[in-house]
């Protein structure tokens, strides 16, 4: 497993190179339209939910490595919460009713999200734990990178609203970085599981799969962010504070 992390150390080097993270750098963009992609985030960001639920937890098991998946799936099934309330806290909430909520999220601006979920459950259906675990620390990797950006926007925009952003902000870094499988003990035996060299293709091509759906899914949250009109989100934060 050393060489697969490793790998992953290597992908996230060049995520960290995407060009949503450069924009989102540009301290001459206001930080909320830096952050205008949020709501078109939502499909995957809810669907995980379900993945951690349904697709890397599994009920009465003894492999050490299921158990790891499952404290992992437990502690990541609730971020969802912080989400919907930093799209309160950022301005997103607008009011919709129920179909134009369901057209926004099932139409062409989300299908990158929606497809990412769908992707990732047909991955994991189709793996054995240790694919399981290498798509999971895949996806570890690129939420580190992720929030890592968001953290520096939403510390921008705390200096004039003072406002806490859960989701983007340095609560869930907190919370993945206290992940019970980032301690050295559970770090160390997961360097050490053996992949089968007649596996370690397909370990490898998994990494490459997971970081090309988040090439492709950052692609269209900048596509999003920079088509939505500014002033809309900072009309509806004067409506927040009027209340």
């Amino acid at each position: 497993m050393k060489s697969i992390l490793a790998l992953i150390e290597e992908k996230q080097k060049v995520y960290a190179q995407s060009p949503l993270f450069e924009f989102m750098k540009d301290q001459s963009i206001h930080p909320l339209k830096r952050l205008a992609f949020v709501p078109c985030s939502a499909p995957f960001i809810l669907g995980f939910t379900d993945l951690c639920k349904y697709a890397f937890y599994q009920e009465s098991t003894s492999s050490k490595i299921q158990l790891i998946l499952n404290q992992h799936a437990y502690e990541d099934a609730n971020h969802w919460k912080w989400f919907l309330e930093d799209m309160e806290s950022l301005g997103f909430n607008c009011q919709l009713e129920m179909n134009d909520a369901l057209f926004f999220l099932w139409h062409d601006e989300t299908k990158a999200s929606r497809l990412v979920t769908y992707a990732l459950y047909k991955y994991i259906a189709e793996s054995t734990e240790i694919d399981k675990l290498v798509i999971l620390e895949s996806l570890e990797g690129l939420a580190d990178i992720f929030l890592s950006f968001t953290k520096k926007v939403t510390e921008e925009l705390q200096l004039t609203t003072n406002k806490e952003y859960k989701y983007f902000g340095g609560l869930h870094v907190e919370a993945e970085q206290d992940h019970e499988a980032h301690s050295d003990s559970l770090y160390e035996y997961i360097q050490n599981i053996h992949i089968a060299e007649e596996n370690r293709q397909h370990s490898i091509d998994l990494v490459e799969k997971v970081f090309e759906l988040f090439t492709q899914w950052n692609q269209e949250l900048l596509i999003y962010a920079k088509a939505q009109p500014l002033e809309r989100q900072l009309e509806y934060r004067q409506i927040l504070k009027a209340v």
